[in-house]
């Protein structure tokens, strides 16, 4: 599973582990302190709005994971739908595949999230049922690239349809896709659009240590317009004695070893390191899909359209739960889905090495699963 890391090789741990000890005592709260800080992270910034066809306007802020991006997204929607429309107790309607950080946000803010279903059967948000949640004081959209249960892309086009026609602000959550799904494209695979080249999105996340490959920490929130940046998320505080206080994320102190790493990752990298992590992930989803298919009683949920797939059993008599306590048994750290029951995987560049134990072990694990017989499900935490 990729779910707590993201790995390439030796050669790109040591940049990381350098850049970020040469900064490891600095403070990136302090801009005027350490301005060679403020330019890396202003060229990290500057990067992912470059990949993600952001327009000549736009801002971005560099955060401490997809969690404090997706925080930001809402309360900046939240400042602004108070501000702009006079709502001071706002929704977002959601897809029900929509990460959970977005119902931690909005407990935390006091923005409602309505979670909706999709009729679907490809598992991509239902823009009709979300629209049908839509009332006078619903001030977002949510669309995912891709959602993280499935690994397919939201109809981004059409929520930003909906969220121009509707006066809403769309927030796309590329958490997971951001960073690999531009190079996956690149390599010719078909992907739908999904960044600021569609009409109506305003605000994304995309996560620097998930397939930017940075060290930990290291995430971003872009604006559209630098405008929502300035009147909507900068906190601009002068209510004390020291004097102006302004901040932009819901950190004070930020380690500046996080940003040094991501911009050392950046330049290591480069549109090559991308690529080649790209087609990596790739060849290595199509080696387990077909691999998982060959298997009798196993079948990969389609459809899939980047780095994450399910397994799940085409046999009622046998139980995928089993199968996933068998892997255990031979060290395999299984992600389990619960709806469907099946085996969650999010494929990084180092699972290269692993696809052929790995569907060895699959293999045998179906057949201890058959010994079993029905019954005796598992119930181990997903995640």
């Amino acid at each position: 599973m990729a779910v707590y890391y993201y790995y390439l090789d030796d050669e790109l741990s040591e940049v990381q582990k350098r850049a970020y000890a040469a900064f490891w005592t600095e403070n990136s709260l302090g801009k005027r302190a350490f301005p060679s800080l403020a330019k890396l992270e202003n060229d990290v910034v500057a990067f992912g709005l470059g990949l993600m066809n952001a327009p000549a306007d736009a801002a971005g802020t560099f955060t401490s994971g997809g969690s404090e991006s997706i925080f930001l997204a809402l309360q900046t929607a939240r400042d602004w739908a108070r501000a702009t429309r006079g709502i001071e107790h706002g929704n977002f309607v959601i897809p029900r595949s929509a990460h959970p950080a977005f119902s931690r946000a909005g407990h935390a803010l006091g923005v409602e999230i309505r979670r909706v279903a999709s009729a679907r059967n490809d598992f991509k948000a239902d823009v009709a049922a979300l629209e049908g949640r839509i009332d006078r004081n619903t001030i977002g959209l949510v669309g995912s690239a891709p959602c993280y249960p499935f690994g397919v892309f939201d109809p981004i086009r059409e929520l930003g349809q909906l969220a121009l026609a509707r006066g809403l602000w769309l927030h796309v959550d590329a958490c997971v896709g951001g960073f690999l799904s531009p190079y996956v494209k690149r390599l010719g695979h078909a992907l739908p659009d999904w960044d600021f080249a569609v009409p109506g999105v305003t605000s994304l996340s995309a996560d620097l240590h998930k397939h930017g490959m940075a060290a930990k920490g290291a995430s971003l929130m872009l604006l559209r317009s630098r405008e929502l940046k300035e009147k909507h998320q900068t906190f601009d505080f002068n209510e004390w004695e020291r004097g102006p206080y302004v901040a932009w994320t819901m950190q004070g102190t930020r380690p500046g070893g996080a940003v040094a790493a991501a911009w050392a990752t950046l330049q290591h990298l480069g549109d090559d390191g991308y690529m080649r992590c790209a087609r990596m992930i790739m060849a290595n989803k199509k080696a387990l899909t077909e691999g998982i298919a060959r298997l009798p009683g196993l079948a990969v949920l389609e459809p899939h359209e980047l780095s994450i797939f399910v397994t799940r059993s085409a046999d009622p008599a046998l139980d995928i739960g089993a199968v996933c306590d068998a892997m255990g048994t031979r060290g395999w750290l299984v992600g389990r889905q619960v709806e469907p029951a099946g085996i969650h995987m999010h494929l990084n560049p180092s699972h290269e090495r692993m696809v052929d134990d790995y569907l060895a072990d699959l293999a045998w694990a179906v057949g201890e699963a058959r010994t079993r017989g029905p019954g005796a499900k598992a119930t181990h935490a997903t995640y």
